[in-house]
């Protein structure tokens, strides 16, 4: 009676081990959604980056432009100074002192003008980047925004599936000892969600270690739960094989 009662929990076991192996795995992949978003949110926000960046190359260059205006502005106004005051020289070595100072500014407002010319096209440059670069953002975010939501629809799915496998394995639990439920739910914790695993070819094929005769012997005796020594997971042994 003992033998048959062991076969029963060993195949409850199995079914359970097939629903356990399946909420492994659905858990692991949830765990790992976070980091699919923070991963997707990294390239995303890197993407950002590029519309931010040209954003303040533009600012830069207006300050630059605003800059040299003043500068403009100086100069040229020091130009209209030096310019009223040829009138009040009294030597031809002033004046021509003079001259050179105008000549000197004019020069310098000449580069300044060319400078601020180079700064509009510049800025034109990047005005045209900043709307071509925010056109494939926006491309960009759309497609982030899917494949979050995507992301965020398989936890979902994940959750509904664990319910509905929750709900399967509370059916067969009742079928095992508590006794034996507890041992292979301790192993099942501590084997990466496999805790009965078969014995083929004379190996467990849970770390492949041999099997010995007479530890295949004990398994088919159905006197008592037979671990891996290697492994500690529930070994057994399909009788038609």
């Amino acid at each position: 009676m003992a033998e048959v009662n062991l076969k029963l929990e060993l195949s409850s076991l199995l079914k359970l081990q097939t629903i356990d192996s399946d909420i492994h795995v659905l858990r692991n992949e949830k765990e790992a959604k976070p980091q699919e978003v923070k991963a997707l949110e990294a390239v995303f926000e890197e993407k950002k980056q590029g519309v931010v960046n040209l954003e303040k190359k533009s600012l830069d260059l207006q300050k630059y432009k605003k800059d040299r205006e003043l500068e403009l502005a100086s100069k040229e106004e020091a130009a209209k100074k030096f310019q009223n005051q040829l009138g009040s020289l009294k030597t031809n070595k002033e004046y021509q002192t003079m001259l050179q100072e105008i000549r000197s500014v004019k020069a310098d407002v000449s580069v300044i003008e060319d400078k601020i010319l180079e700064i509009f096209d510049q800025l034109d440059k990047v005005k045209l980047e900043i709307e071509l670069e925010k056109q494939n953002f926006e491309k960009e975010e759309k497609i982030f925004n899917e494949d979050k939501r995507k992301i965020e629809n398989r936890v979902k799915e994940i959750d509904d599936l664990l319910i509905q496998l929750e709900a399967q394995r509370k059916l067969f639990t009742p079928e095992i000892s508590p006794k034996i439920l507890s041992q292979y739910e301790r192993i099942l914790c501590n084997r990466d969600g496999l805790a009965i695993v078969k014995v083929e070819n004379e190996s467990c094929q849970g770390c492949n270690m041999l099997v010995t005769p007479q530890v295949i012997n004990l398994i088919k005796m159905y006197e008592h739960i037979v671990v891996c020594e290697m492994c500690s997971r529930i070994l057994y042994i399909n009788e038609g094989d």
